[in-house]
């Protein structure tokens, strides 16, 4: 046995990984640790923690990210990206394995959210929501939704372009918020309602410029979908024209600033007056020139045979109707004389077919069938009979009442049973039955014959 005095240096397990722990925990270089490395064994797990390894080529390290750190980056990590992550070293005591707890990430070499706007821009892609046909925008709208910044420049500068170029379309603003974590559901909630309302006539989505950072309310995929289920033409414009934003991709106009924005909107009302000026004079040429060409045509035809001389028009009319009348006569003669022949041999055929020649036929068939009906009656009768006579002969010769008057008889008991043998005989009444009666007799004696013992 182990001296008690030498098994007090021995430490359990669980002390000494709580040992290790806490050394893990105090050391101040593990507090916070930027590591880089290359995403392995990970499985996105919806609305929960993270569980996955970091490698390069050496070394590997288990790491794990709690929900509330994992749903604020904007990107999806994917296996075998590379990235940037921030966090501390810690022993995990059930299984005695160091690993990092992640409060950070962002993807190595490119940041978080282009790789998420990357992401996202082919996500849609694939969907084909790029690629679907754009709503026309309405040519002389009569009312315009806004829904941008109450306090920006972009609404100034819209109602400044649209009371300058057409300044009898109503601009109507819808106030939201666009930038900061809660935009994007402002913005989808005024775009939503817009569409509600259903009285404008387009719709114009945008914000002034920007870093990425300021812009991402207009990269979020509710914002994206809400753009594409509108029933309003939306036109977008967001930041500076070198921005392009996933909302610029689905509306179906892109605008690069909110003045161009406002003049894709609206038509100049000069240019609209000189056009409509223009078309009324083109209209009025087409119409004299019209004019002109009828007068010159009604001319003509005042001119012609048909108003001078009327009466020539009905002469070959005329003489045409008296070729028709003469060729509709020749025509009934010929119609007239085909259904008489026809008539006639109709007529012929009838009598060849006529009733009562069957009829007469018929009942000389039935005569001859009548006769040969008799006939075979009165033969079979007559074979009948003589076949009835050969069989009443036959049982007469059969007949025990044949043998009887030849002088035979037969007896029974007093129960009427045929004897044949005296052996049968129970009682001495018996019955002798002759051809022409029956004697009832007592038998006095019985004599029974013995058998020939000489063979």
């Amino acid at each position: 046995m182990v001296n008690d005095s030498v098994t007090s240096d021995y430490l359990t397990v669980s002390a000494l990984t709580k040992y290790i722990k806490r050394k893990f925990d105090v050391d101040p270089y593990l507090s916070k640790v930027y590591l880089t490395g290359e995403i392995s064994n990970f499985r996105l797990r919806p609305n929960a923690h993270q569980y996955f390894s970091l490698k390069d080529d050496h070394a590997k390290i288990s790491a794990i990210m709690f929900k509330s750190a994992f749903n604020r980056i904007k990107f999806t990590p994917e296996e075998g990206m590379k990235v940037l992550v921030v966090g501390h070293i810690s022993l995990y005591e059930p299984t005695g394995s160091y690993q990092i707890y992640v409060d950070r990430m962002e993807p190595d070499g490119v940041g978080q959210l282009y790789q998420a706007y990357e992401q996202l821009k082919k996500k849609l892609a694939d969907e084909g929501l790029f690629d679907l046909p754009k709503k026309p925008l309405t040519k002389f709208p009569k009312r315009i939704a806004v829904v941008t910044s109450p306090s920006g420049a972009v609404i100034r500068d819209i109602i400044t372009t649209v009371r300058r170029r057409y300044p009898i379309a109503q601009i109507v603003l819808f106030p939201a918020l666009v930038q900061g974590n809660e935009a994007s559901e402002d913005i989808v909630n005024q775009i939503h309602r817009v569409n509600g309302l259903g009285n404008f006539d387009t719709l114009i989505v945008g914000r002034g410029g920007g870093s990425i950072e300021d812009l991402w309310p207009f990269n979020e995929e509710r914002v994206a979908r809400a753009i594409v289920g509108s029933r309003i033409p939306v036109i977008s414009s967001v930041g500076h024209e070198t921005d392009t934003t996933i909302a610029d991709l689905v509306a179906d106009v892109r605008a690069a600033t909110p003045t161009a924005a406002a003049e894709l909107a609206v038509p100049r009302l000069d240019q609209v007056l000189v056009d409509l000026k223009t078309t009324q004079n083109r209209i009025i040429n087409a119409t004299y020139q019209i004019i002109q060409q009828e007068k010159l045509r009604l001319k003509r035809l005042q001119q012609s045979t048909v108003f001078t001389t009327p009466q020539r028009i009905y002469e070959s009319f005329s003489q045409r109707l008296d070729l028709l009348v003469q060729h509709l006569y020749n025509q009934s003669d010929k119609i007239t004389s085909k259904r008489k022949e026809k008539f006639a041999d109709l007529n012929m055929r009838l009598r060849l077919v006529a009733p009562t020649y069957t009829i007469k036929e018929q009942q000389q068939k039935l005569s001859a069938l009548q006769q040969r009906l008799k006939q075979s009656a009165i033969q079979t009768i007559k074979n009948n009979r003589q076949q009835y006579q050969m069989l009443v002969a036959s049982l007469d010769h059969l007949s025990p009442l044949k043998i009887l008057s030849r002088g035979y008889t037969f007896t029974t008991d007093e129960k009427d049973q045929f004897i044949s043998q005296v052996a049968q005989l129970n009682t001495k009444a018996i019955k002798v039955h002759f051809s022409d009666g029956i004697v009832e007799a007592t038998v006095s004696k019985i004599t029974k014959k013995e058998d020939n013992q000489d063979g």
